[in-house]
């Protein structure tokens, strides 16, 4: 590949390879099985440039490849307040990775998915909360790889034997130990999301292990403590005593070594990491927006009943973000009517925070999500309330943010 005899386009993948590869500190590569592209997700004219000069080469990907989010909703973007350049370009970067074989899944959940990864398996991600959920809740194997050097992966099937990918790398260094959590809290969807952000705080780029539970988190649980973690902080890999697959016991998560820190992780310690989720005081509310990441079909079985034969207030616009695959799942579960019925909004494929669909008298926003909570402030300039998805239904029913306390009062 890297003397052109596979093609123009393998060789200038594996050049910007194997050139990386030395920055990783890889004195080789190794094969993946796997691939999921963040580079998909049109955020400027380079990127658009990338991947339209790889797709004239040529290029086709190796092995089993997904897509990230796209940079816009092919079918509603006209609802938004996208630009029609922006949308078009966009649309011209999806078709690109589509002809290098991708599939288009256009989430940034593809572990919810049927190209789910296997634990153990050698995988090259993009998005980093699904970085996180496929380290830690999978167990497969993937670093943190960027926008652009993703898509040469899938191209060349290799990866730098380095980081994350191998065993020594994976060993907790850093144990958070819950400390008098209540079992009603650790049970709560809303714990999970707060938990993630701190852990993100105090670990950094490090891998933890987290001690205490009591209760067994689900996978959408799962899901938003992982997108906490990489959002906050740098969190790539993260261990359960007990619950994910390389810890079966603490000792196991530390690979028998002692941990450089331990830390004990109160109520009091929550407190402040969800109130940091909020940037404001106050209870006027524009817009409440879930899925981040993308909406599972759990999430809309679970949301469903909260809106039956419930109305929105007409001063506060409900916005669900999922993937293509998910809308078609919930549509036939019969989920989605109820989300209509309520004045719901749907969009798919994308995500607020990577297309500007957001109309710009849209400044008081509430959500579910540690992710949106801690991004949209920076890339969206706008206010935003954290709560649960009770909270936020409610919310959008009353016209103002109303937040039940009882939990988190301890």
């Amino acid at each position: 590949m890297l003397d052109g005899r596979a093609g123009p386009a393998p060789r200038m993948a594996m050049t910007i390879l194997a050139r990386m590869a030395s920055v990783y500190g890889a004195t080789e590569l190794l094969d993946i099985s796997g691939a999921h592209i963040d580079s998909s997700l049109y955020i400027g004219d380079a990127g658009l440039e990338y991947a339209e000069r790889l797709a004239e080469l040529g290029a086709q990907v190796r092995v089993p490849t997904t897509l990230n989010v796209s940079g816009v909703d092919e079918s509603h973007w006209h609802e938004w307040a996208v630009p029609r350049a922006w949308a078009e370009k966009a649309h011209r970067q999806m078709v690109a990775y589509q002809s290098m074989g991708c599939t288009p899944t256009w989430t940034c959940a593809p572990y919810q998915t049927e190209w789910r990864p296997r634990f153990g398996q050698q995988i090259a991600w993009g998005e980093s909360n699904a970085i996180a959920f496929a380290n830690s809740v999978i167990g497969a194997r993937t670093e943190r790889y960027p926008d652009l050097l993703d898509i040469c992966c899938a191209i060349t099937g290799r990866a730098p034997a380095a980081g994350l990918h191998l065993t020594e790398n994976r060993r907790a260094t850093l144990l958070l130990r819950l400390a008098d959590i209540p079992p009603a809290l650790q049970a709560h969807d809303s714990f999970y999301p707060v938990l993630g952000h701190l852990m993100g705080k105090l670990a950094g780029e490090r891998v933890p292990v987290l001690d205490g539970f009591c209760v067994g988190p689900t996978e959408d649980q799962l899901k938003a403590l992982a997108a906490g973690g990489a959002s906050s902080g740098a969190v790539a890999l993260f261990h359960i005593a007990g619950i994910t697959p390389e810890a079966a016991t603490l000792d196991e998560a530390l690979q028998h070594q002692a941990p450089a820190q331990v830390m004990e992780i109160t109520l009091p310690h929550l407190r402040q990491a969800r109130r940091e989720l909020t940037t404001r005081a106050g209870a006027a509310l524009d817009m409440v927006v879930l899925g981040s990441p993308h909406f599972s079909l759990a999430e809309f079985a679970a949301l469903a009943p909260l809106l039956a034969g419930r109305t929105r207030h007409s001063d506060v616009r409900f916005l669900v973000t999922t993937s293509r695959m998910m809308s078609m799942l919930a549509q036939r579960a019969g989920h989605l009517d109820a989300l209509r019925a309520f004045g719901g909004e749907l969009t798919v494929d994308t995500c607020i925070l990577t297309t500007p669909m957001l109309p710009p008298a849209i400044k008081r926003i509430m959500t579910n999500s540690a992710k949106y909570a801690y991004y949209s402030p920076g890339m969206l300039e706008t206010d935003v309330t954290f709560g649960s998805l009770e909270d936020c239904v409610n919310s959008a029913v009353a016209g103002v943010v109303v937040r039940d306390e009882t939990l988190w009062a301890g």
